[in-house]
């Protein structure tokens, strides 16, 4: 048996059909509004002045910090072994072999 969804979107304004889903910004902040053809031109109409003075923004999102690189795990293993401190074979390696993996590297 075969399905057929249909989504309708509706004018976030007047409660009427929407035809499009229009997304803009404003202080940092995205938004999108469903709006008729009607009202979506005429939101475009409002904006004309202010984008046709406006500068484009070519980067967009939030920046992302770079995590720091943790030292290989063998080799943390290996050189806590060599110095006598307990390491389990597997699983996660305690926060102290690191420390003194790091403070002698």
């Amino acid at each position: 048996m075969a399905q057929k969804v249909v989504v309708t979107l509706w004018d976030d304004l007047d409660d009427g059909e929407a035809s499009e889903t229009v997304t803009f910004g404003l202080d940092g902040k995205s938004y999108e509004i469903d709006l008729s053809e009607k009202n979506a031109q005429q939101l475009r109409s409002i904006f004309e002045p202010y984008l046709a003075a406006a500068r484009r923004q070519t980067k967009t999102g939030k920046a992302f910090r770079r995590t720091a690189v943790a030292p290989d795990p063998k080799a943390v293993r290996a050189w806590a072994e060599a110095n006598g401190m307990e390491v389990p074979a597997r699983g996660r390696i305690p926060r102290k072999v690191y420390e003194a993996f790091n403070a002698a590297h």
